[in-house]
C-alpha cells in the first residue's frame, strides 16, 4: 500500500511501517504544537467529524474530541444511549442520517468486532475506528508505540511483554502488529486461561510467569482484565491474579535494570499494576495520554488530507 492510499484507519493489519512512520513524523509536529501556547491549527477547519460512540469510553472519546478541536474541525457527538439505536434503528440508518448532514469523518467505537470494516464497505465517508470488540484498537497501538519510540529512541529490536487479559483484548492485539511492523521483538504474559490458542501464529513468544517476563522486557505494556467482556470466570480470584500477574515494586526492585512501565487505561490500581509502580519514574502513562492527543491529530490529518 503506497503513501496516499488509506482512506480509512480500520486496523493496524492492512498498514505499512511508512505509514505509521508518517504518522509519528507527523504527531512529531502536533507535540510541538500541543506544548505551545497556542494550542490550536486551522488544518482541518473545513472538515466535520462526527464522534459514534456505540460503547461507554471516556479516555478515548475525550482523546479524539480535544485532538479534533485542536485541528479546528466541526464536531458532532454521537452517543448510543441516548438515540435512535436503541428503538431499533441499524447502524446504517444511524451512520446515513449523520453523514446526511454532510459529515467529512467518522469516529466510531462499537461492541462488535468488524463493525468498522463493515461500515467503510457502506457509507460514503472516512472511517477511523476507535475500538471494535475485541478485535483492533488502532490509534491507541499507535501512540503507545510512539510513546515507546519517544522515550528509547526506536523499537527496532526493543523487546516488549504486554501482560494481562490478552484473550479479550484489542489493544493487545493492535500492539502485536504495530510492534512487529516497527522491528520490535513481542512476549504476551498472563494465566493461560487468558492468553488466545495459536497466538504464537503471530510471531509472539508466550509465558505464563510474569517475572521471567520482566527479566526479558524492555518494555511492560499492563492491560486491564476486562470482566465486561468476561462471560465465565477465567481465575480464581483478583487478589490471586495480583499476587501472580500485578506489577509492584517488590518485582521491580528484584530486577537488574530499569523497565519503562506502560498502561492503557483506565487502570484498576492494586490489581494488574500498584499505584506506586504506576506513579513512579519508570512509568510513562501519562506522557502516553499527552501522545494520544497528537498521535490522533495526525491520523485525522493525515487522513483529511489523503497523505497516508
Amino acid at each position: 500500500m503506497n503513501k496516499g492510499e488509506l482512506n480509512h484507519l480500520l486496523g493496524i493489519k492492512g498498514m505499512n511501517a511508512n505509514q505509521i512512520h508518517t504518522i509519528f513524523e507527523t504527531a512529531d509536529n502536533f507535540l510541538s504544537l500541543l506544548q505551545a501556547p497556542v494550542k490550536k491549527t486551522p488544518a482541518l477547519r473545513d472538515i466535520t467529524i462526527a464522534n459514534l460512540f456505540f460503547e461507554n469510553s471516556t479516555r478515548t472519546r475525550v482523546s479524539f474530541e480535544l485532538a479534533e478541536k485542536r485541528l479546528g474541525a466541526d464536531i458532532i457527538n454521537f452517543s448510543s444511549s441516548s438515540s435512535s439505536v436503541k428503538k431499533g434503528e441499524t447502524l446504517i440508518d444511524t451512520v446515513n442520517n449523520i453523514l446526511s448532514m454532510k459529515v467529512d469523518m467518522v469516529v466510531m467505537r462499537h461492541p462488535a468486532p468488524g463493525a468498522c470494516m463493515f461500515l467503510a464497505k457502506n457509507v460514503k465517508s472516512q472511517i477511523v475506528n476507535a475500538g471494535d470488540g475485541t478485535h483492533e484498537h488502532p490509534t491507541q497501538a499507535l501512540l503507545d508505540a510512539f510513546s515507546i519510540r519517544n522515550k528509547l529512541g526506536s523499537l527496532e529490536g526493543k523487546k516488549i511483554v504486554i501482560v494481562g487479559d490478552i484473550k479479550h483484548s484489542r489493544v493487545a492485539l493492535s500492539n502485536i502488529y504495530c510492534l512487529q511492523l516497527l522491528g520490535a521483538e513481542v512476549m504476551v504474559c498472563g494465566p493461560s486461561t487468558l492468553i488466545p490458542k495459536h497466538i504464537e501464529q503471530l510471531g509472539v513468544k508466550v509465558s505464563h510467569n510474569l517475572d521471567e517476563a520482566l527479566s526479558w522486557c524492555d518494555v511492560a505494556n499492563m492491560l486491564r482484565i476486562q470482566l465486561e467482556r468476561q462471560d465465565q470466570r477465567f481465575f480464581p480470584s483478583l487478589k490471586e491474579y495480583s499476587n501472580l500477574f500485578g506489577l509492584n515494586m517488590e518485582r521491580l526492585n528484584k530486577l537488574e535494570k530499569e523497565i519503562v512501565i506502560m498502561h492503557p487505561g483506565p487502570i484498576n490500581r492494586g490489581v494488574e499494576i500498584t499505584s506506586e509502580v504506576a506513579d513512579s519514574q519508570q512509568s510513562i502513562i501519562l506522557e502516553q495520554v499527552e501522545n494520544g492527543v497528537a498521535v490522533r491529530m495526525a491520523v485525522l490529518f493525515l487522513l483529511a488530507q489523503h497523505q497516508l
